[in-house]
């Protein structure tokens, strides 16, 4: 897909992954870049700067991405591509029992991490399928392929994620939805600022921008897989070849780290 003229919805837009996105969008000639976060003040701030439209929108509540979806096309047309970006992480209060996140924590980040994302599809499948047209990016995190240490919430709700994207690539290709999931390891945002540990950075951090400009690429190509750290292709090859030895060394990077 080539993101020019085509009317572009990015939630979580307002800061870090989100904002990059917003920015490159805009800059490679997006016909409508809409800018939706639940801090209506920082996606208005973003649209601001870049000539698109700040929406606030708390994506954990299906009405609110039905708003999103109807006002955007109605005033804007069709969406051409939807990128469910936003994302919460929730971390182990206690490092010796990875079960003692709260329900309050786990039920927030299944909200936010996948039940956004069904939200969305929900909306616009029907749509798209009825142009025979259309693109949804969901910002997944390399989280989901591999593991997040001292998150479980975050790790599992991640794979939830990654496999309800699986389920779309496959069930909606024909209709002509592509699907791609974006699947960073650390990136510089307040989200990876807020981490117990240095886990993400174990491969280097990214800038944001350079996130965006790898969703670029991915998305010309319609890769399903976008790994802005290519490394995180052969982790995955090695947990599949050797599931054993590949949770062995998560336990010795986990005590490094806790170390």
């Amino acid at each position: 897909m080539k993101v020019s003229g085509q009317v572009v919805v990015v939630t979580g837009g307002a800061q870090g992954i989100g904002r990059a996105l917003c920015e490159r969008f805009a800059a490679e000639g997006a016909k409508a870049v809409i800018v939706a976060d639940i801090e209506k003040r920082g996606a208005e701030a973003v649209a601001a700067a870049i000539g698109g439209n700040g929406i606030a929108c708390d994506v954990s509540s299906e009405a609110e991405i039905i708003r999103l979806v109807d006002e955007t096309e109605s005033s804007h047309g069709p969406i051409g591509l939807f990128c469910s970006n936003a994302g919460i992480a929730r971390f182990d209060p206690d490092p010796a029992n990875i079960a003692s996140a709260s329900n309050a924590d786990w039920e927030r980040s299944w909200a936010v991490n996948v039940m956004a994302h069904v939200y969305a599809a929900r909306a616009l499948v029907p749509r798209m399928a009825a142009r025979g047209s259309g693109y949804l990016l969901n910002t997944v995190s390399a989280a989901g392929l591999l593991s997040q240490i001292g998150g479980a919430a975050y790790a599992t709700t991640k794979h939830a994620a990654l496999g309800f994207a699986e389920c779309l690539a496959i069930g909606h290709r024909d209709q002509g939805i592509r699907v791609s999931v974006l699947c960073p390891q650390g990136v510089d945002t307040p989200m990876l600022r807020s981490l117990p540990s240095s886990a993400p950075a174990v491969d280097g951090v990214l800038s944001a921008e350079a996130v965006a400009d790898a969703v670029i690429a991915g998305l010309d190509a319609e890769q399903f897989l976008i790994l802005p750290h290519p490394q995180v292709a052969g982790y995955i090859r090695r947990k599949v070849e050797d599931y054993d030895r590949w949770l062995a060394g998560m336990r010795r990077l986990r005590d490094r780290l806790s170390s």
